[in-house]
């Protein structure tokens, strides 16, 4: 038999890429069962003479699955699971506040789910079967749904809008709802990356804000820098180092390594200038505390 092979398989032949197999284990028997040629042999279907379609040698071949009584899913084939490499991968809170930032999702999205973790991710095991909760997906799904309802959260914050809750509830669960809906209508601290660089936070202000607090405006500075065409100028990098200072310790070690991995060469070296002398200090005196 002749197949009308899929583009994207005739492209993984022509050239080397990185095929994902995602949810793989969603599939039926007979398309998993097609994934040990694939997967195997590196092979599949045949052309008009009866040869077989190749992957390209530097091809690789990545298939992701969800497990768990909570998913309805099929065994993986141990013969098969055994041609793969496995790992257990569990994204921790810090892996998607990294993310999230660079994404768009909302600040105040941000900060919530950095002071309260247990919202991100709830285990659906734990609770009965069709009870909404939380993942890091439906946070995501729900700040696409709330901008484009116009109720975008850093706009709506030290307020109630209607139909806040009911939207949340329907994405992240009652509780994790009650408690986003909560910590909008009480964010008063709206601090933004234009501020610090234009000067407007004061060393009171900086230091009247709790880590969680310091931490968010420290990473919307970061991500200000990753922008292209961002670049500090003397003033702004004067006043970002002022309120890094004034956050001081952990933070500020914190804030240089985040702007180090941006690799904007301009903006580091604006910044080294200033507080280079300070994070060698703070990391000195960690070390000497450990010993």
């Amino acid at each position: 038999m002749t197949f009308c092979m899929p583009s994207f398989f005739i492209r993984a032949c022509r050239e080397p890429v990185v095929m994902m197999l995602d949810e793989m284990n969603r599939a039926m028997p007979q398309v998993m069962q097609g994934a040990f040629q694939l997967v195997l042999d590196r092979e599949l279907g045949n052309d008009q003479d009866g040869n077989p379609y190749k992957l390209h040698p530097d091809t690789r071949i990545i298939a992701a699955i969800n497990h768990g009584n909570e998913y309805d899913v099929h065994d993986m084939d141990p013969a098969l699971l055994r041609r793969f490499w496995v790992t257990d991968i569990e994204p921790s809170n810090q892996d998607w506040i990294a993310w999230a930032g660079p994404a768009g999702i909302d600040n105040i999205t941000i900060d919530f789910v950095r002071q309260h973790p247990e919202h991100l991710r709830v285990d659906p095991s734990s609770v009965e079967p069709g009870t909404v909760v939380p993942t890091p997906a439906s946070w995501h799904r729900l700040d696409e749904s709330l901008r484009h309802m116009g109720l975008v959260p850093t706009d709506c914050a030290g307020t109630r809008p209607s139909g806040l809750y009911a939207l949340s509830a329907g994405f992240v669960g009652t509780e994790a709802a009650i408690a986003y809906s909560e910590f909008i209508a009480r964010y008063e601290r709206v601090i933004s990356a234009d501020d610090v660089l234009s000067g407007k936070i004061s060393d009171k202000q900086s230091k009247e804000l709790n880590a969680s607090e310091g931490l968010a405006v420290l990473d919307k500075v970061v991500n200000w820098s990753k922008e292209d065409g961002n670049t500090f100028s003397k003033k702004q990098a004067k006043n970002v180092a002022a309120f890094v200072k004034a956050r001081g310790g952990e933070q500020l070690v914190h804030f240089w390594n985040s702007l180090s991995k941006t690799q904007k060469l301009p903006n580091i070296k604006a910044l080294h200038a200033l507080i280079g002398t300070e994070v060698i200090e703070v990391i000195r005196v960690a070390r000497d505390l450990n010993k």
